[in-house]
């Protein structure tokens, strides 16, 4: 289990992954609405598609991340940040750092 000052490091570091995915998911969701953003030349409607497309996967993504980082938000609150959620036992300094939100220890990752 991670201590209280690690848990205030980790709160601050989610915090801010967090604020940074939503800023990035909206700058993707208003691309990917924005008709204008998109040259509708009838020759590029497959490119336009594509970008489209990757666009929707990058939100996607992001709020994957954003339910992780909630999650691992409510655990800090919880006070079982830091904790393998399979087996109960800490997860190593270095993953917490490397993977703020790991729900893991590497052994059951």
């Amino acid at each position: 289990m991670a201590t209280p000052d690690s848990d205030l490091d980790a709160l601050a570091t989610l915090r801010q992954l967090r604020a940074d995915l939503l800023a990035r998911s909206e700058e993707l969701s208003v691309t990917a609405d924005d008709p204008l953003a998109y040259d509708d030349n009838f020759a590029d409607s497959g490119q336009v598609a594509a970008e489209l497309g990757e666009n929707q996967a990058a939100i996607a993504a992001a709020r994957e991340q954003l339910d992780e980082i909630d999650a691992a938000l409510a655990r800090i609150e919880a006070g079982t940040y830091g904790s393998c959620e399979t087996c109960g036992g800490p997860i190593g300094t270095a993953r917490l750092e490397a993977m703020p939100a790991a729900r893991f220890c590497i052994e059951h990752a």
